[in-house]
């Protein structure tokens, strides 16, 4: 019997199984890395995690956008309600804030020793390195003085 007369009879061909094989492996190869990430718990996590944080940070986003438009409205009906003798009064007053505020600034700038000076640039140009934390202990400290004189009245 030769090879032709196998396949007649429904026998495969060597190249028939070595193909056969070489699918069987490939499938295998899939089935087993289908497996192999299923079990990687710690790669889902950080999946889930990532899918979790753009989750929040897209819902921040659009509540910051809605704040931000609330405010502006409310701004603009303020605007739009106060009496322009007001508005005036107020620019007014507003320019006169700051030309002292100016004024006040270069006399402490005058009378100020340069070691205090220096000291009080290192100190400001921390603060603005650190804004997170020092935001953070504000809040905290805010809070906790809001706590204390709440239970003030309570008792």
């Amino acid at each position: 019997m030769n090879d032709e007369s196998r396949t007649e009879i429904g026998t495969p061909t060597p190249e028939e199984l070595r193909e056969q094989v070489e699918r069987t492996r490939d499938e295998l190869g899939q089935t087993v890395e289908a497996l192999a990430a299923k079990a990687d718990v710690k790669a889902q996590a950080k999946e889930r995690t990532a899918a979790v944080k753009e989750q929040v940070s897209e819902k921040a986003a659009l509540a910051s956008g809605q704040i931000r438009e609330k405010a502006e409205q409310a701004a603009q009906l303020v605007k739009e309600k106060t009496p322009d003798p007001v508005l005036e009064k107020t620019a007014r007053a507003t320019a006169q804030v700051r030309e002292s505020a100016v004024r006040a600034g270069q006399y402490a700038a005058a009378r100020t020793p340069d070691p205090l000076l220096e000291k009080a640039d290192r100190a400001a140009t921390v603060a603005r390195a650190n804004r997170t934390p020092l935001l953070a202990g504000g809040a905290l400290f805010l809070v906790f003085l809001l706590v204390r004189r709440g239970r003030g009245r309570n008792r």
